[in-house]
């Protein structure tokens, strides 16, 4: 079994006793959106804050935005952490990101606090800066929190495809919902055979890596809402205020 040496989740709580190590933290609930109520594919489930799950349509995203997700992810592999556990491009861009001292002010640290931070969730939201998709696939240094902005979304279930957001509970360690969450990642194939392959940075190795994991280590998977052509959304409705992203 692989096992993420850093949690890509820890409480606000824990802050001042881990902020030296450069932990992530906890954020507050964000405000939600509408859910959208159409679409569930074959096998999901649905969210405990959503009716229902919505998914792309014909049960795939659009294959364009997709494309360029998954190939700015798959160019990063084989990229890893210095000895103190960050020191990667990742870290670097989101430190310089607006993004970035949202998180800190809404988490009560400094934006040093994320130097050698777990980058699980940095990773993904450096490709989807990269691919041209940050305000759709999200940014956030909080698993947990991206997972819920998902719920809130109405973009929420169980069914893998390629381009989703995946959600594990690597350690298993307990907790209820998406607060088992300690790792996340990009969803390239469903294997069939109760795996997924993926696209993960902070691995074990402490690298970016094409994984195999079993889908009895997914929590959920978030649905990002790709454009359907490449180029600017039009018609998309808009996140709320403080939303965030």
């Amino acid at each position: 079994m692989i096992h993420d040496r850093f949690p890509c989740s820890l409480p606000p709580s824990l802050l001042p006793r881990l902020a030296l190590s450069a932990v992530l933290v906890a954020g507050a609930a964000l405000v939600g959106v509408p859910a959208l109520t159409s679409g569930v594919p074959p096998g999901s489930r649905t969210g405990p804050l959503a009716q229902a799950v919505p998914y792309w349509p014909a049960g795939r995203a659009p294959q364009a935005a997709v494309a360029r997700m998954l190939s700015v992810a798959e160019q990063q592999v084989g990229i890893r952490e210095d000895a103190d556990g960050g020191g990667t491009k990742f870290h670097a861009w989101y430190m310089e990101t607006s993004r970035a001292w949202e998180t800190a002010a809404r988490d009560g640290h400094s934006i040093r606090a994320y130097a050698n931070a777990p980058w699980c969730a940095m990773f993904v939201a450096w490709v989807g800066e990269q691919a041209g998709l940050r305000s759709t696939v999200g940014s956030d240094v909080y698993v947990v929190t991206w997972a819920r902005r998902f719920q809130l979304d109405g973009r929420w279930g169980n069914a893998p495809a390629p381009g989703a957001v995946v959600f594990f509970d690597i350690d298993g360690d307990g907790g209820e919902g998406v607060y088992r969450i300690d790792h996340m990642g990009l969803v390239k194939r469903d294997n069939g055979d109760g795996t997924i392959t993926t696209v993960e940075g902070n691995t074990d190795n402490g690298r970016v890596e094409r994984r195999i994991r079993s889908e009895g280590e997914v929590v959920g998977y978030g649905y990002p809402d790709y454009p359907a052509i490449w180029g600017p959304r039009s018609g998309a409705p808009a996140r709320a205020a403080g939303a965030g992203w």
